[in-house]
């Protein structure tokens, strides 16, 4: 057995002794939404505007429990979604929950779930719209084989979803990972053990101690379930990414790099804005330069979340305002509480309307057939396109381009 099927064998262990995330199983849909998951709003985040179609091919690459398959299922209605993972215990769950939940039974297209590695999505049929691959490629062997695996799978045009850890704000979980398998010795490899080494230092450790400090802040509330336990600290494969080689992967991929799917995090402004001369240095920097600054002045990232495309990928930014003014508006998705002035948006943050984007954006809502343009609407509601524009940078809004005209 060579050592990158050693590496594999071992992380199926692990989930097939504690499948992740242990999410318990419920009769009901999925609650809310994750908008990265949802195609119309994350490819809107991508190219400022809404897919052609909602008839798709969906991949969640590395599904685990099943989780964002059940969302994947529930938000995108349209879609034919394939969800494939390492460990047979863990699709297991997946299949049940999605089953128990009833997304699938009220999904008009199929859904499959299949036993393989990500190396090997490239044994799959076809090519996908989206691909999702949530908390994986870090577990890989060897993570530049898998990502080029899923992108020969990547259709022209397409995106691909991504997270990834960031070793900067996982720096004390990776001490606890090499502590625990020094006291575990031969036993490396038993992950109950594993548990049980951790959970003692823990239960040993001086109440000051940075290592139980920054998990009773951040993590000990899921870490009370052995299996995220076992996820975090006795993963027996973690590869932990810092910008410069996050953008290795990502050029072995032979992918665009879209962005991140939290681009507030990467404004240096809320760092440094106070100071020109910073802010005028760093104009200098090249955007990954750039990035790199930032997390090194604020190192609390816990993992990478971002985008990737095929090309082509058709961008627009509304900049022209003929053109924002025939665009079709319509609301985005995945939000909560509305119709009202204060709602959650897409990262359920609490937004406060003005009367005069709550008209807007109730007329968007109400577009009958979605025939009515921003200039329409706009002639009925005291709002200017510069607003408009603000509503769509918050994802309040997602336009199109209006449908040519046969002549």
């Amino acid at each position: 057995m060579s050592n990158s099927q050693a590496i594999n064998q071992a992380v199926a262990n692990l989930y097939n002794t504690y499948p992740f995330p242990p999410d318990p199983l419920s009769d009901l849909e999925p609650p809310g939404y994750n908008w990265r998951w949802n195609w119309i709003s994350a490819y809107s985040f991508c190219t400022g505007m809404k897919p052609a179609t909602e008839d798709i091919r969906i991949l969640d690459a590395g599904c685990g429990t099943g989780s964002s398959t059940d969302y994947l299922i529930h938000l995108n209605p349209e879609a034919e979604v394939t969800a494939i993972d390492i460990s047979e215990k863990a699709l297991e769950v997946a299949e049940k929950r999605c089953h128990r939940s009833g997304v699938i039974a009220k999904h008009a297209k199929s859904v499959k779930f299949l036993n393989l590695r990500l190396e090997e999505a490239t044994q799959l049929e076809g090519e996908f719209d989206f691909i999702n691959s949530v908390g994986v490629l870090h577990h890989l062997p060897e993570p530049e084989k898998g990502i080029q695996a899923l992108a020969q799978k990547l259709k022209p045009g397409g995106i691909f979803h991504i997270f990834v850890y960031a070793e900067l704000g996982r720096w004390e979980i990776s001490l606890m990972q090499k502590a625990i398998a020094l006291l575990q010795g031969d036993q490396r490899g038993d992950y109950r053990d594993g548990v049980k080494v951790g959970r003692e230092i823990f239960a040993n450790l001086p109440e000051n101690n940075r290592i139980l400090q920054q998990d009773k802040k951040l993590w000990s509330l899921e870490n009370h379930r052995d299996e995220s336990f076992a996820d975090m600290y006795v993963h027996p494969q973690e590869i932990d990414y810092n910008i410069e080689t996050l953008f290795d992967l990502i050029d072995a991929s032979g992918l665009d790099f879209v962005g991140f799917s939290n681009p507030g995090y990467w404004q240096l402004d809320r760092l440094v804005g106070k100071s020109p001369e910073l802010i005028k240095r760093a104009e200098t920097l090249s955007d990954r330069e750039l990035y790199r600054l930032i997390e090194l002045l604020d190192p609390n990232l816990t993992h990478y979340e971002f985008f990737l495309a095929k090309p082509p990928l058709s961008q627009q930014d509304w900049s022209d305002d003929k053109l924002l003014e025939l665009a079709i508006p319509e609301l985005n998705p995945c939000m909560q509480g509305f119709p009202s002035q204060n709602f959650l948006n897409f990262e359920y943050q609490m937004v406060d309307l003005s009367d005069e984007e709550y008209q807007f954006m109730l007329a968007c809502g109400q577009n009958p057939a979605k025939q009515a343009n921003v200039g329409n609407i706009l002639s009925n509601c005291p709002l200017d396109l510069a607003r408009v524009r603000s509503l769509f940078k918050q994802q309040l809004v997602i336009l199109s381009s209006p449908p040519e005209k046969n002549h």
